[in-house]
């Protein structure tokens, strides 16, 4: 079935449009404990994985983005994230200790706006990363970019600091939609950012949009997909605005008559799946498209990509120490969260502890159903023979399907849907159920029943 050619009608939206993860983790961060023991970081890392990825969090932005959800501090002042690195220094020490030798094969910078940082704190900062950490010669290191934060100048010294990936917030060229979501940045300051990281030899090049926000059409937005296209980006994120502004306050600028109904909402993905797949991009799933050469498209054609709290990834998912505050972890089956507020976060440092608030051990049941959600999220097929082999499930369907009794009686609106089809020793998510994998997903999961939590989600589209 051809994605593209699918009409996606109001019926569906209303069964599917659910309130659900992105499972960027399974469980997801809402299932996180307060009792978490944090010796139980230490215990997990000494037998962990020979290889790591990290993940350091920079919360500081100049400017507020009024659809952001992520945890950020918006400030002027920066002397604030010379502070901020004393303390990352004192915790990337305290898991040099537990780590020993262990290697690093990726390095990632989020927020916030981590180009926030002066090109002298960036030296710092990897100064104090490969201080700390066996940081490997071919190494993915990544970072987000705010093309109005990052000059000439910064993305010159980000290349000579090793900086290999960049990854740069477009959200969307119209102007009108730029000014409600107070995020103004014109067209040619973008192209003279991908043009540079082009000529200073960067190994990849992302650009985010964002559909949902307010004012957006599908004339307008059709013209910023061309734009994207157009600047010829190896990879090209594509993300649902989430409008949660009980959770997050910056939202609350944003009146809700400004925003596009689902029906449009979901004509501006299916304008973005049709668009970037017609242009040589591969539709990774949920939210992301890459060209067919590039390491993640390759990894999915393969069979080997996987999801962590960065999203789809080459990776691995069970191998990510996060750093910073709000930062989360995932390591052979453990998770742990640093405290949000930088007051908390400093305060847990400077009495020589991690700054980790809550955690969870992953079940033996946990484990089996984030190895399934995983499957069908990144590769939206599973074969039932093997994995009940896998998991000690035995060989027989029956037996998986006993399991996953409760999953497989929530799965029949999908598969009357055409959403899923399930065969003698298969389950396939259709090209029609792609759009709706999260929703397919939660058939799975055993933390979703509980009415109080699913409305902290997003909308799945």
């Amino acid at each position: 079935m051809n994605i593209n050619a699918v009409s996606w009608n109001q019926e569906l939206i209303d069964k599917y449009n659910i309130n659900g993860p992105r499972y960027t983790s399974y469980p997801t961060a809402l299932a996180l404990r307060d009792d978490f023991a944090v010796n139980q970081v230490a215990e997990t890392l000494a037998t962990g994985q020979a290889e790591l990825s990290l993940y350091i969090h920079i919360p500081f932005c100049h400017k507020l983005c009024f659809y952001c959800g992520c945890n950020k501090v918006v400030t002027r002042h920066q002397h604030k994230a010379d502070i901020y690195l004393d303390y990352l220094a004192k915790e990337m020490a305290m898991y040099q200790a537990m780590l020993g030798s262990r290697k690093i094969n990726q390095v990632h910078l989020g927020g916030g706006t981590p180009t926030f940082l002066t090109e002298q704190q960036l030296s710092r900062l990897m100064s104090l990363l490969h201080r700390n950490f066996h940081i490997t010669g071919d190494a993915e290191v990544s970072i987000e970019i705010d093309p109005r934060s990052c000059s000439e100048i910064k993305l010159r010294h980000l290349r000579a600091l090793g900086f290999n990936r960049v990854s740069y917030g477009v959200q969307d060229f119209d102007q009108q939609v730029q000014i409600a979501i107070n995020r103004v940045q014109d067209a040619e300051l973008i192209s003279n950012h991908v043009r540079l990281s082009r000529e200073l030899g960067f190994d990849s090049v992302n650009l985010d949009l964002i559909y949902g926000l307010p004012y957006q059409q599908a004339t307008s937005f059709n013209a910023s997909i061309d734009q994207v296209i157009a600047l010829n980006p190896d990879r090209v994120s594509l993300f649902s605005y989430a409008h949660l502004p009980s959770r997050f306050p910056g939202q609350r600028k944003i009146k809700d008559e400004w925003l596009p109904n689902a029906p449009l909402k979901l004509d501006l993905l299916q304008l973005g799946i049709g668009k970037f797949t017609e242009a040589g991009y591969q539709f990774i799933g949920m939210d992301h498209f890459a060209k067919a050469d590039d390491a993640l498209a390759l990894a999915q054609q393969q069979g080997r990509l996987q999801r962590n709290f960065q999203g789809y990834t080459t990776a691995g998912q069970d191998c990510l120490i996060g750093l910073g505050a709000s930062s989360i972890s995932q390591v052979d089956g453990v998770l742990w969260q640093n405290a949000k507020d930088l007051s908390d976060y400093y305060a847990a440092i400077d009495n020589n502890q991690l700054a980790v608030v809550k955690g969870f051990v992953l079940s033996q049941d946990d484990r089996l159903r984030a190895a399934l959600i995983s499957q069908l999220i990144c590769h939206f097929t599973l074969d039932i023979a093997a994995f009940s082999k896998q998991w000690a499930l035995t060989s027989s369907i029956l037996d998986f399907w006993t399991y996953f009794a409760a999953a497989k009686h929530k799965l029949q609106p999908f598969i009357a849907d055409g959403l899923v089809t399930i065969t003698a020793n298969r389950i396939e998510v259709t090209a029609l159920g792609r759009l709706w994998v999260r929703s397919i997903c939660a058939c799975f999961d055993a933390y979703l029943d509980d009415a109080a939590t699913a409305p902290r989600y997003s909308k799945v589209v």
